[in-house]
């Protein structure tokens, strides 16, 4: 499994001092776990739709039905969380936006809070991190 590389020199057991990424006007709360996890696929590169499905049926381990992705593939680009451009007349590439990066950074900050709660959890995820 690819890790991006990220320090967490600055990471303390105590994260209560941390600030949201952003203000933006939706958050990952107001959003379903599903058009998380989607934000989540976007955020490693643009992909299509059908691409953005095999990703979830793998993590779920079922099938996805088109009718479930795409209301929600719109929801998000309605929310202009992920931004939707045509490659060819029937196929349409999804992008994450900076406000949907915004909600998934605030989603991690807001785990990350509440699960490094001492010194050896925060090495835990330094460690993680650095794999």
């Amino acid at each position: 499994m690819f890790r991006k590389d990220i320090r967490l020199e600055t990471l303390q057991y105590n994260m209560s001092e941390a600030q949201p990424a952003s203000e933006a006007s939706i958050t990952a709360q107001d959003l379903t776990a599903f058009q998380q996890n989607i934000l989540t696929i976007l955020a490693e590169e643009p992909r299509y739709g059908l691409a953005v499905k095999r990703e979830l049926e793998a993590y779920y381990g079922s099938e996805v039905n088109h009718g479930r992705l795409y209301p929600n593939l719109d929801d998000l680009v309605d929310e202009d969380l992920v931004e939707k451009s045509e490659l060819d007349k029937r196929t349409n590439q999804y992008t994450l936006t900076d406000a949907g990066h915004d909600v998934i950074l605030g989603q991690i900050e807001w785990v990350l809070d509440r699960f490094v709660t001492d010194e050896t959890r925060a090495a835990e995820v330094e460690a993680f991190l650095q794999t």
